[in-house]
């Protein structure tokens, strides 16, 4: 009988070198250029939402900043003191004019009602380009000498302009226009009114009203408007005062 011969099998998993395929250039420009694609979109998404954050960021500080010159203003007068000023007499610490607001107070700017009495200068004056600007000194009361270096010989309590240099504060800058009124006491056969001149060295308005309107409103962000504080001092400072116990 004659024998078959048994062709060998296969071996498995095993290929011939040279039968696979490489990857050619057309294949890999197509990836990189679907790589950079991607990077580009997802760098354009990225940089529209930093834009996105930063604008909403400088929004919410310039919202909280308008906030906080409110309260430093209102603070500020409401902490006013009945202190006398050796200006041409013993006369009260206070300038009340359009432009100009000068008194003494217990709330200052670094040390907020914990601080030292200080003297505050509240002066409007031109801004840069267009509108006006409200800028404040302030300094330290030491007494009713302080008074001395900015009287004026006019007459008793008449000061001296203030003098707006590089440690000026800008509080509020791009106004349409901002101005000082005062409260008239209550008179007989004249009802209280708002001036825009405080006359009485004597006495305190028993309000002050700053009025401010921006050059241009928008409507995302917070407006500076008109602070209105009223004064509750009604003692003459040049009356001798003192505190007494109970008996």
């Amino acid at each position: 009988m004659m024998s078959r011969r048994r062709r060998p099998l296969p071996a498995v998993g095993v290929r011939r070198f040279g039968s696979e395929r490489g990857v050619t250039l057309v294949e890999l420009l197509i990836a990189v250029t679907l790589v950079a694609l991607l990077s580009m979109g997802m760098l354009f998404a990225m940089r529209t939402g930093l834009g996105a954050l930063s604008s909403t960021s400088a929004r919410l500080n310039d919202n909280r900043r308008v906030m906080s010159v409110q309260r430093i203003l209102e603070s500020q007068i409401a902490g006013m003191m009945p202190v006398p000023a050796n200006c041409g007499g013993k006369v009260i610490f206070f300038q009340g004019t359009a432009e100009t607001l000068r008194f003494i107070t217990s709330y200052s700017m670094d040390g907020g009602s914990r601080g030292y009495p200080k003297v505050v200068e509240m002066q409007v004056i031109p801004g840069e380009g267009a509108g006006v600007r409200l800028v404040v000194n302030e300094y330290l009361y030491t007494g009713p000498d302080a008074a001395m270096p900015i009287c004026a010989n006019a007459g008793p309590g008449k000061f001296l302009p203030v003098q707006v240099g590089n440690q000026s504060l800008v509080l509020a800058d791009k106004l349409a226009f901002c101005r000082f009124v005062f409260r008239d006491i209550l008179v007989s056969r004249r009802p209280p009114g708002w001036l825009p001149l405080w006359s009485n060295p004597g006495l305190f308005p028993t309000g002050i009203r700053i009025e401010m309107t921006p050059l241009s409103v928008d409507p995302s962000r917070v407006p500076l408007e008109t602070v209105t504080v009223p004064i509750h001092l009604t003692r003459q400072v040049p009356a001798p005062y003192f505190d007494e116990l109970p008996r």
